[in-house]
Protein backbone atom coordinates (compact mmCIF):
# COMPACT_ATOMS: atom_id res chain seq x y z
CA UNK A 1 0.00 0.00 0.00
CA UNK A 2 1.42 3.18 -1.23
CA UNK A 3 1.96 6.05 1.52
CA UNK A 4 1.21 9.00 -0.94
CA UNK A 5 -2.86 9.53 -0.71
CA UNK A 6 -1.87 12.07 -3.74
CA UNK A 7 0.57 12.03 -6.28
CA UNK A 8 1.06 14.91 -8.60
CA UNK A 9 3.84 15.39 -11.15
CA UNK A 10 3.95 17.71 -14.50
CA UNK A 11 0.54 19.44 -14.15
CA UNK A 12 -0.01 21.77 -16.78
CA UNK A 13 -3.17 24.10 -17.11
CA UNK A 14 -3.84 27.07 -19.62
CA UNK A 15 -6.82 29.43 -20.24
CA UNK A 16 -6.34 30.49 -23.92
CA UNK A 17 -3.01 32.47 -23.71
CA UNK A 18 -2.54 32.64 -19.47
CA UNK A 19 -0.30 29.91 -18.43
CA UNK A 20 -2.35 28.28 -14.80
CA UNK A 21 -0.07 25.73 -14.01
CA UNK A 22 3.32 25.19 -15.51
CA UNK A 23 4.42 21.79 -14.36
CA UNK A 24 3.66 21.17 -10.87
CA UNK A 25 5.27 18.52 -9.12
CA UNK A 26 3.59 17.30 -4.99
CA UNK A 27 2.93 14.40 -2.66
CA UNK A 28 0.45 14.18 -0.18
CA UNK A 29 1.57 11.69 2.64
CA UNK A 30 -1.99 9.42 3.68
CA UNK A 31 -3.01 10.66 6.87
CA UNK A 32 -1.28 14.18 6.81
CA UNK A 33 -2.72 17.71 6.44
CA UNK A 34 -0.74 19.09 3.55
CA UNK A 35 -1.60 22.86 2.98
CA UNK A 36 -1.19 24.51 -0.32
CA UNK A 37 -0.16 28.24 0.53
CA UNK A 38 -0.07 30.91 -2.62
CA UNK A 39 -1.67 34.22 -3.46
CA UNK A 40 -5.11 35.03 -5.21
CA UNK A 41 -4.67 33.66 -8.56
CA UNK A 42 -1.41 31.13 -8.10
CA UNK A 43 -3.43 28.38 -9.19
CA UNK A 44 -4.77 26.92 -5.95
CA UNK A 45 -8.13 26.27 -6.66
CA UNK A 46 -7.67 25.34 -10.54
CA UNK A 47 -4.94 22.75 -9.02
CA UNK A 48 -8.00 20.75 -6.68
CA UNK A 49 -10.27 21.23 -9.21
CA UNK A 50 -8.01 18.42 -10.96
CA UNK A 51 -7.45 16.43 -8.54
CA UNK A 52 -11.48 16.60 -7.71
CA UNK A 53 -11.34 15.98 -11.51
CA UNK A 54 -13.20 18.78 -12.52
CA UNK A 55 -11.21 20.02 -14.96
CA UNK A 56 -8.76 18.22 -17.27
CA UNK A 57 -5.09 18.54 -17.17
CA UNK A 58 -3.14 19.61 -20.36
CA UNK A 59 0.12 17.62 -19.69
CA UNK A 60 1.22 15.80 -16.08
CA UNK A 61 -0.49 13.14 -14.14
CA UNK A 62 -2.30 13.02 -11.20
CA UNK A 63 -3.86 10.22 -8.72
CA UNK A 64 -6.02 9.93 -5.69
CA UNK A 65 -5.85 7.20 -3.53
CA UNK A 66 -4.57 5.10 -6.04
CA UNK A 67 -6.99 6.49 -8.77
CA UNK A 68 -5.77 8.36 -12.23
CA UNK A 69 -7.66 11.58 -12.28
CA UNK A 70 -7.74 11.01 -15.78
CA UNK A 71 -9.03 7.63 -16.71
CA UNK A 72 -10.51 6.39 -13.17
CA UNK A 73 -12.38 9.57 -12.39
CA UNK A 74 -15.22 7.66 -10.93
CA UNK A 75 -13.17 5.70 -8.65
CA UNK A 76 -11.49 9.17 -7.88
CA UNK A 77 -15.10 10.70 -7.10
CA UNK A 78 -15.94 7.66 -4.69
CA UNK A 79 -12.56 8.52 -2.86
CA UNK A 80 -12.73 12.16 -2.11
CA UNK A 81 -14.93 15.15 -1.23
CA UNK A 82 -14.34 18.51 -2.07
CA UNK A 83 -15.42 21.91 0.31
CA UNK A 84 -15.17 25.07 -1.83
CA UNK A 85 -14.71 28.70 -0.87
CA UNK A 86 -18.46 28.68 0.52
CA UNK A 87 -20.13 26.73 2.42
CA UNK A 88 -22.67 24.63 0.24
CA UNK A 89 -25.46 24.18 2.86
CA UNK A 90 -29.14 24.64 2.62
CA UNK A 91 -30.61 27.93 4.77
CA UNK A 92 -34.12 26.52 4.79
CA UNK A 93 -32.92 23.21 6.46
CA UNK A 94 -31.77 22.80 10.02
CA UNK A 95 -28.06 21.49 10.81
CA UNK A 96 -29.56 18.16 11.24
CA UNK A 97 -31.76 17.90 8.15
CA UNK A 98 -28.86 18.93 5.84
CA UNK A 99 -27.03 16.33 7.18
CA UNK A 100 -29.88 13.70 6.70
CA UNK A 101 -30.56 14.89 2.92
CA UNK A 102 -27.07 14.27 1.96
CA UNK A 103 -26.91 10.85 3.86
CA UNK A 104 -29.87 10.16 1.59
CA UNK A 105 -28.34 11.13 -1.62
CA UNK A 106 -25.19 9.20 -1.32
CA UNK A 107 -27.76 6.31 -0.24
CA UNK A 108 -25.99 5.91 3.72
CA UNK A 109 -27.22 3.11 5.16
CA UNK A 110 -29.35 5.24 8.72
CA UNK A 111 -29.38 8.37 8.03
CA UNK A 112 -30.06 9.88 11.23
CA UNK A 113 -27.33 7.71 12.90
CA UNK A 114 -25.01 9.13 10.98
CA UNK A 115 -26.37 12.41 10.80
CA UNK A 116 -26.34 12.77 14.95
CA UNK A 117 -22.59 11.17 15.36
CA UNK A 118 -20.98 13.62 12.74
CA UNK A 119 -23.18 16.75 15.07
CA UNK A 120 -21.22 15.49 18.25
CA UNK A 121 -18.23 15.14 16.11
CA UNK A 122 -18.27 18.58 15.08
CA UNK A 123 -19.63 20.21 18.27
CA UNK A 124 -22.96 20.63 16.49
CA UNK A 125 -25.58 19.23 18.63
CA UNK A 126 -27.09 22.45 20.24
CA UNK A 127 -27.32 24.10 16.48
CA UNK A 128 -28.87 20.50 15.30
CA UNK A 129 -32.28 21.35 15.49
CA UNK A 130 -32.01 25.60 14.16
CA UNK A 131 -32.00 26.59 10.76
CA UNK A 132 -28.63 27.23 8.93
CA UNK A 133 -30.14 30.51 8.44
CA UNK A 134 -29.11 31.38 11.84
CA UNK A 135 -26.02 29.48 11.86
CA UNK A 136 -22.37 31.46 12.33
CA UNK A 137 -20.18 31.58 10.08
CA UNK A 138 -18.19 28.97 11.88
CA UNK A 139 -21.05 26.79 12.36
CA UNK A 140 -21.63 26.79 8.64
CA UNK A 141 -18.27 26.02 7.60
CA UNK A 142 -18.11 23.21 10.38
CA UNK A 143 -21.81 22.00 9.13
CA UNK A 144 -20.20 21.94 5.27
CA UNK A 145 -17.29 19.87 6.52
CA UNK A 146 -19.20 17.57 8.17
CA UNK A 147 -21.59 17.05 5.08
CA UNK A 148 -18.67 16.59 2.81
CA UNK A 149 -17.15 13.23 5.35
CA UNK A 150 -20.51 11.57 4.89
CA UNK A 151 -19.58 8.11 3.40
CA UNK A 152 -16.05 8.10 4.86
CA UNK A 153 -14.06 9.52 1.95
CA UNK A 154 -10.14 8.96 2.41
CA UNK A 155 -9.21 12.22 0.96
CA UNK A 156 -10.45 15.49 1.40
CA UNK A 157 -9.89 18.89 -0.15
CA UNK A 158 -10.36 22.21 1.43
CA UNK A 159 -10.48 25.23 -0.59
CA UNK A 160 -9.60 28.19 1.53
CA UNK A 161 -11.87 26.59 4.22
CA UNK A 162 -11.44 29.74 6.24
CA UNK A 163 -12.02 32.57 3.99
CA UNK A 164 -14.67 35.47 5.01
CA UNK A 165 -14.46 34.12 8.84
CA UNK A 166 -13.85 36.00 11.95
CA UNK A 167 -11.35 34.61 14.57
CA UNK A 168 -13.05 32.70 16.43
CA UNK A 169 -14.43 31.03 13.25
CA UNK A 170 -11.40 30.24 12.43
CA UNK A 171 -10.85 28.66 15.17
CA UNK A 172 -12.75 26.27 14.94
CA UNK A 173 -12.78 24.73 11.53
CA UNK A 174 -8.80 24.80 12.08
CA UNK A 175 -9.65 22.23 15.84
CA UNK A 176 -12.51 20.21 12.95
CA UNK A 177 -9.18 19.88 10.25
CA UNK A 178 -7.05 18.45 13.09
CA UNK A 179 -9.63 16.26 14.32
CA UNK A 180 -9.97 14.88 10.75
CA UNK A 181 -6.05 14.19 10.43
CA UNK A 182 -5.88 12.68 13.74
CA UNK A 183 -8.90 10.11 12.67
CA UNK A 184 -6.90 9.17 9.20
CA UNK A 185 -8.36 11.34 6.58
CA UNK A 186 -5.94 12.88 4.48
CA UNK A 187 -6.59 16.38 3.84
CA UNK A 188 -5.27 18.83 1.04
CA UNK A 189 -6.39 22.89 1.85
CA UNK A 190 -5.47 26.07 0.02
CA UNK A 191 -5.05 29.07 1.99
CA UNK A 192 -3.74 32.38 1.17
CA UNK A 193 -3.07 32.72 5.24
CA UNK A 194 0.61 32.31 6.32
CA UNK A 195 -0.73 31.42 9.82
CA UNK A 196 -3.17 28.72 8.98
CA UNK A 197 -0.89 26.47 7.31
CA UNK A 198 1.74 27.30 9.96
CA UNK A 199 -0.90 26.24 12.30
CA UNK A 200 -2.22 23.23 10.44
CA UNK A 201 -0.16 21.19 8.05
CA UNK A 202 1.91 18.62 8.84
CA UNK A 203 3.65 19.44 5.24
CA UNK A 204 3.68 23.30 3.38
CA UNK A 205 4.15 23.59 -0.43
CA UNK A 206 4.13 27.37 -1.89
CA UNK A 207 2.94 27.66 -5.08
CA UNK A 208 3.85 30.58 -7.05
CA UNK A 209 2.96 31.86 -10.59
CA UNK A 210 1.47 28.12 -11.51
CA UNK A 211 4.74 26.49 -9.88
CA UNK A 212 5.52 25.12 -6.93
CA UNK A 213 8.39 27.25 -5.40
CA UNK A 214 9.13 24.94 -1.87
CA UNK A 215 7.93 22.35 -0.38
CA UNK A 216 8.74 20.89 2.93
CA UNK A 217 7.83 21.05 6.46
CA UNK A 218 7.85 24.06 8.07
CA UNK A 219 10.77 23.11 9.97
CA UNK A 220 12.78 22.56 6.33
CA UNK A 221 11.09 25.78 5.31
CA UNK A 222 12.69 27.88 7.92
CA UNK A 223 15.93 26.45 7.38
CA UNK A 224 15.87 28.50 3.80
CA UNK A 225 16.06 31.48 5.60
CA UNK A 226 19.38 33.13 6.95
CA UNK A 227 20.62 33.08 10.09
CA UNK A 228 18.63 35.72 12.44
CA UNK A 229 20.68 38.51 14.03
CA UNK A 230 19.84 37.51 17.45
CA UNK A 231 18.84 40.65 19.37
CA UNK A 232 16.83 41.17 23.39
CA UNK A 233 13.09 42.45 22.08
CA UNK A 234 10.64 42.43 25.13
CA UNK A 235 8.01 40.79 24.01
CA UNK A 236 4.82 42.40 23.36
CA UNK A 237 1.42 40.41 23.32
CA UNK A 238 -0.01 39.60 19.96
CA UNK A 239 -3.39 40.34 18.33
CA UNK A 240 -4.23 36.55 18.97
CA UNK A 241 -3.03 36.57 22.62
CA UNK A 242 -5.49 39.62 23.26
CA UNK A 243 -8.42 38.02 21.65
CA UNK A 244 -8.12 34.90 23.13
CA UNK A 245 -7.63 36.30 26.71
CA UNK A 246 -10.83 38.52 26.20
CA UNK A 247 -13.05 35.67 25.10
CA UNK A 248 -11.59 33.18 26.86
CA UNK A 249 -10.06 29.87 24.45
CA UNK A 250 -14.13 28.51 23.71
CA UNK A 251 -15.66 31.63 22.77
CA UNK A 252 -18.50 32.08 25.28
CA UNK A 253 -20.52 35.23 25.22
CA UNK A 254 -20.81 35.34 29.04
CA UNK A 255 -22.20 38.39 30.93
CA UNK A 256 -19.06 37.56 33.65
CA UNK A 257 -15.68 38.86 32.36
CA UNK A 258 -13.06 36.43 31.31
CA UNK A 259 -10.21 36.14 33.99
CA UNK A 260 -6.70 36.96 33.08
CA UNK A 261 -4.72 34.36 32.12
CA UNK A 262 -2.03 34.08 34.17
CA UNK A 263 0.40 34.68 30.91
CA UNK A 264 -1.31 37.79 30.49
CA UNK A 265 0.96 40.74 30.48
CA UNK A 266 0.42 43.42 32.93
CA UNK A 267 0.30 47.11 32.70
CA UNK A 268 3.95 46.59 34.50
CA UNK A 269 5.29 44.31 32.05
CA UNK A 270 4.77 46.23 29.25
CA UNK A 271 6.85 49.44 30.31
Amino acid sequence: MTTQHVHVQGLEKSYKELRVLRGVDLDVARGSIFALLGANGAGKTTLVNILSTLLKPDAGTATVAGFDVATQAAEVRASISLTGQFAAVDEILTGRENLILVARLRRVKDPGTIADALLARFHLVDAATRRVATYSGGERRRLDIAMSLIGNPPVIFLDEPTTGLDPQGRIEVWTSVKELASQGTTVLLTTQYLDEAEHLADRIAILHQGRIIADGTLAELKQLLPPATVEYVEKQPTLEDVFLAIVGDNGNDGDAPPETPASAPTRKDQR
